[in-house]
């Protein structure tokens, strides 16, 4: 098998002082571009073995040197200003990605469910992140948490999820969405319709995601649908969410990382988790640092007090990944998750 650039060491590759022709400069930048990543367990494929590659801190610091030598150079051997434009774009493109998630633009990932006996995959776009657009991103915690969903048909969940009486009418809601990735997989591995939500801002991409992932679902017997939901606010909100107490199943990860959002979580549960014994409120924060762990105690406190407390049935640690680090690569995060009913009376 021809090798490819990604099989070099980057001074290897065509240099600026060498003066490589257009097409040999465009074919090495096309070779380095990184896919998205999404985090399973590594698979043995040539592929696998370019992003092990990628992942060497010497190698990714070559990398960049070499991107940055030609995006930095004025390619004057280039008789064409337009290809010195596509070079340099390819060039700021590789580097971005090389460069921690922030610094990338719009990436689509896509997210496999193969350990199943009926597997599937998610297509998920994520927008570029700016500001404080966090729900553009697909945080670990909600694939981890996608993992699960099977395993809570036949366990935690089966008295819900199992029984067909039930199935046709089953609420699920999602609590602070994001990309969509936990809903949408809910939809297709509970075959039950699942509504989810974010702020108002988030909801043009999530919908493009549901839109996208819709044919898959249904396939697999689920449904989709969304709407607006602020946390704490009466007014801005689909009318979908008029009703109080309406959902069997409330799924909401990575929903506390500041201040607030412990009451603010909690209360958006509290109003919308039907009245039932059977129902359940499943929860996934990562615990990023002391002040995530101080978060979530006062979350579990916030959750059992009040006119209809809900009591913690049972909780666990779970290791998973995430990319929002500096350099981009996926690092281990521990994950605390936990499934809520309500105080039997």
């Amino acid at each position: 098998m021809a090798k490819t650039y990604r099989d070099l060491d980057p001074e290897d590759f065509p240099q600026p002082w060498q003066r490589p022709p257009f097409e040999d400069l465009l074919v090495c930048l096309k070779e380095l571009h990184i896919e998205p990543r999404a985090w399973t367990p590594a698979p043995k494929d040539k592929a696998a073995v370019h992003e092990n590659r990628e992942n060497t801190a010497r190698y990714r610091r070559a990398a960049i040197s070499y991107l940055s030598s030609v995006v930095s150079n004025a390619l004057r051997w280039l008789e064409d200003d337009e290809q010195r434009e596509v070079i340099w774009d390819e060039a700021s493109r590789c580097l971005s990605q090389r460069c921690g998630r922030a610094g990338m633009g719009e990436l689509t990932r896509t997210w496999p469910f193969q350990d199943r006996e009926v597997p599937f995959e998610l297509q998920v776009r994520e927008p570029p992140i700016t500001g404080d657009s966090l729900g553009h991103k697909t945080w670990g915690s909600s694939y981890l948490l996608a993992q699960l969903l099977d395993g809570f048909k036949s366990g935690p969940l089966s008295h819900l999820l199992t029984r067909k009486d039930l199935r046709e009418s089953l609420s699920v809601l999602e609590l602070g969405s994001g990309t969509g990735l936990l809903g949408i997989a809910a939809a297709a591995m509970w075959q039950v319709e699942v509504v989810l939500s974010d702020l108002p801002d988030i909801m043009p991409n999530l919908q493009h995601n549901l839109e996208h992932n819709q044919a898959v679902v249904e396939r697999l017997g689920g449904k989709l649908s969304s709407g607006t939901l602020v946390w704490g606010s009466r007014s801005g909100n689909d009318a979908k969410f008029a009703r109080a107490n309406q959902f069997d199943i409330i799924l909401a990860a990575d929903g506390i990382y500041d201040d607030n959002h412990p009451e603010l979580l909690s209360s958006a549960i509290q109003e919308n988790l039907l009245n039932s014994p059977e129902s359940r409120a499943v929860v996934m924060v990562p615990l990023r640092d002391d002040f995530t762990k101080t978060l979530i105690e006062d979350f579990q406190s916030i959750m059992k007090s009040g006119n209809l407390p809900l009591i913690m049935l049972e909780d666990h640690y779970l290791v998973g990944q995430d990319d929002w680090g500096d350099d981009g690569d996926p690092q281990s995060v521990e994950c605390w998750w936990a499934i809520f009913g309500r105080q039997p009376i």
